[in-house]
Parts: structure tokens; sequence; C-alpha cells
């Protein structure tokens, strides 16, 4: 990252076609992460997520739920708004939705530009279209008949005049852009340089308002609606106030750094398609894509909702606490490659690494540090370098696992050292200056427990409580 004094971060858009999954809360927590340590190296950071709301996906739910199209995203919105204090996500995150008023006039301005640009135009076609992605399909992403991501839904074949983006024209520019490391990790990275080296198909952008009413109208032309990601891809500059208020614009996407939380599925949207619009529209480019891998169920099979197997984060953070969540997301979770979640994996790894580990590791610690020592012992904080490093290149979970060997280290020197026999000061001071640089550093994954660690070494209480274990 840059030493740019504005960072800009955003995640994608959920799409709210149903409740919040496990993926949804796994981006939301590790683009807080980076947010949070931003922060801490003095950087004023514009913190981005929000609803993706139109398209036939969204239309066709609302209908089998018996709702208007607008109450059915209303609810879902909220719920997803909800689920980020619950995640003890950063409290000036911002919140945009795609059927915002200044969300549409955005799209449709940005629409304008393109098309002014001359890279936009009109045309008949037939194509195979996965409502599960809201995305066309080419033949060698079909498999047995059917959508390789999501297997149990039947492709719909689209027949109709629609507008079209000329995607095919930004190959070169696309490949200039990819020379600066800007897809992580590299695997994805080329993966991408591959899909624009096959050569570009131009798509199309819009349906016809007949055949699919919920979408931001097309500008001067009232018979068709907009693509839904071509309209949803836009809210990453809106949420800035772009076009209307471009102070907020120039500062944190101009003159910043934007990066982009995405699943490995959204790459292609995220990495190809949004970054030849902002080219078509005559704007500066993103300049970071993070992409996450899969969190699977059982079989390693995606976590999806069209597929029906994803786990409640509400439900699992009820259990067993949202610090243990973003715990289990940071360390347990690859950072960039696939990773089951499961009921029981999470309980194993609670009551292993927090319950029996950091939480008995504090509870040991401060019932020495209370017992023995007359005051608080005062720790100078400085973030550790490999910390640093590894999030510079958004290594989550290599830095939580580093986080969790100083843990193991503190472990080792109390059984070599028995503080509780000697009842040696020096020891004991040095047990609990330990401790508090392991409480700092965990603060831009675990903010919650962080705190309660440091307010215990500034008080010399006790921290009890911190992760009971749970044996049900």
């Amino acid at each position: 990252m840059s030493p740019n004094k504005t960072q800009y971060i955003t995640t994608t858009l959920p799409y709210v076609n149903a409740k919040p999954h496990m993926g949804h809360a796994l981006e939301f927590i590790r683009a807080d992460v980076i947010t949070r340590w931003q922060k801490m190296l003095g950087k004023e950071v514009y913190f981005n997520t929000g609803t993706d709301e139109h398209g036939q996906k969204i239309f066709t739910a609302a209908e089998l739920a018996g709702m208007s199209v607008q109450d059915y995203v209303d609810k879902y919105a909220e719920e997803f708004k909800a689920l980020l204090p619950f995640l003890n996500i950063s409290e000036d995150i911002h919140f945009v939705r795609t059927t915002d008023e200044k969300h549409m006039r955005a799209a449709q301005e940005f629409w304008k530009r393109v098309s002014s640009n001359g890279y936009i135009y009109k045309k008949s076609y037939k194509t195979k279209y996965c409502v599960g992605c809201e995305s066309e399909k080419t033949d060698s992403e079909i498999v047995d008949g059917r959508c390789a991501i999501h297997t149990n839904l039947d492709l719909e074949v689209i027949e109709e005049e629609n507008y079209f983006f000329k995607f095919s024209a930004f190959g070169e520019k696309l490949l200039e852009l990819y020379e600066d490391n800007f897809i992580i990790p590299e695997s994805r990275l080329n993966e991408t340089k591959e899909f624009v080296k096959r050569g570009l198909e131009d798509f199309s952008i819009s349906r016809l308002r007949e055949k699919m009413q919920w979408g931001v109208p097309v500008p001067g032309d009232d018979n068709h609606v907009m693509y839904v990601w071509f309209d949803a891809l836009v809210n990453y500059i809106s949420t800035l106030g772009w076009p209307e208020d471009l102070d907020n614009f120039n500062k944190f996407w101009v003159e910043g750094e934007p990066i982009q939380f995405c699943g490995k599925d959204n790459t292609r949207f995220q990495g190809a398609m949004w970054q030849a619009m902002l080219m078509a529209a005559g704007l500066p480019n993103s300049k970071r894509i993070v992409v996450n891998g899969f969190v699977t169920g059982e079989g390693g099979v995606k976590m999806s909702k069209s597929l029906g197997n994803v786990v409640d984060p509400v439900e699992m953070g009820t259990k067993f606490g949202a610090e243990a969540l973003r715990y289990f997301v940071c360390r347990e979770i690859s950072t960039f490659e696939d990773s089951p979640f499961t009921v029981e994996r999470f309980k194993e790894s609670y009551n292993a690494n927090l319950a029996n580990g950091l939480g008995n590791l504090v509870s040991r610690t401060m019932k020495l540090a209370e017992t023995y020592l007359e005051k608080p012992v005062e720790v100078e904080h400085k973030f550790h370098n490999t910390l640093k490093d590894l999030l510079e290149h958004f290594e989550i979970q290599k830095a939580m696992n580093h986080i969790w060997a100083e843990i193991g280290e503190l472990d080792q020197f109390i059984q070599e050292k028995k503080p509780w026999e000697t009842k040696d000061k020096k020891v004991i001071t040095e047990m609990v200056t330990k401790l508090s640089h392991i409480g700092h550093s965990l603060s831009p994954f675990m903010p919650e427990t962080s705190k309660k660690i440091v307010e215990a070494i500034a008080n010399n209480k006790i921290s009890t409580g911190l992760f009971p274990r749970i044996d049900a």
C-alpha cells in the first residue's frame, strides 16, 4: 500500500435476495481488519459497504415471498446493516444502497459518459444467462448444461435487442493495469490476465423493461433498464458523492488508494469489467483488488444462498460471540484459498485457542499481576514490523498466526519461569509486558478483546470470562 494519507476500502455489495451468510461476514471482517490497521497508521479511511438491490433474482424472490420489491429489499438491507455492529465492524463505515436516489442518478450519469465516449451501442443477440450469478455464460463456463457455480439452477436463454458495452476495446489497457500487482493474490491476477488475453467480448448492459422492471432506467430510453452489474459497480464511486460532490471522490478515490475486497467469483467483474467501465467513463481505476477464497460447506462445496448450504453468522456470533467469529474468520480460514466452515470445527477451535488458549493466558497473567504487583505495568506499544509487512500484503491469516505464535511463546515462558512458585515481580512484569503487546497487536482483528486486555493491564485487574469454555 502507498504512503498516501487517505485510504478508500470497500467490500462488494451483498445481493439482497436472502439473509446474510458466512461469506458476507468474512468479507466485512477482513475489510474491517485492514481499515482498522490503516487507521492505526494514522490514515483517514473511507470504509464502504452496502447492498445490491436490482436485478431479476431479486424481482423473482420478492414475488415468491408475496412482497413488493421495495419492501423486500428494505427488509434485507436492514438485516445486512444490522450485521455490521453485531460483528464489531468500524462504526464509521458507510452504507450505500443501489436503490438510493443518489446512487441511481450516479449510475445514469456514468452511463451517459460511457455512451458519449462511444463505448455503448445497441444490437440483437441470443445468450445463455445464469440468474444465480446475474451474468451471461460462455460455453467454457458451462458444465453439463449448467453454470459451473450454480449447478442447481437451469440456464435461461435470452434473445432480445439490448445495449452493449464495448468491453473488447480495453484488452491492452487492462493488461497494462495488471503490471503493478493489481489483483491479489497472484493466482487470481494470472487467471484474469489469461481471461483478458483470450480476447474480450462485448457484453449486454440493459434489459427490456417489459421483461424486467426492477432496475435503473436507461437514460433516454424508457424501454430499457440497466443490467444489474453495470448499475451496482458504480456504487464504489457514488458512495463518495460522485458526480455531484467531488470533494470526497477526489480525496479518497483520486488522491487516495482505492482497495476493493471481493470473492473469487467476483474477480472478473471487479478486476476487468469495472476497470474497463472506469476507463470508458474517463475516470481513474481502482488501485488493488483483494480476492478472498470461498467459504465452503460440507464436501468443499461453495457456501451459497442459491445452493441452500449457508451458515448464519448471527446464529454463530450469538452462540460463541462476535469476537470468536472474527478470530475464526481471520485465523482458521485461508486468506486467499477455499476453506471449510463447520460448527464442529468452529467449536473445537474456540475451546482450544480462545477458551483454553488466549482466555486462560490472560486470566493467569493478570491474576499474578493483581496479586504481586503494587501498580499497573506501563507499556509503550509499537505495531510489530512483521505484522506491518504481512498486513501490507493482506496476509491476514499469517498475521494472526504470528500473534498466536507470541501467545505460545508467552505460555512457554510462564511454564519455564513458574512465577506462581517464585513470585518474582520482574518475571511477572515481563509477562504483563508481553501480554500487553499481544493485546495491542489484536486490535485490528479482535477489537473488543484487545480493549479488554489493555484495560485489564491498565487497571491491574483480573480479566475474567473472556472466552468461557463451551462444552455443549
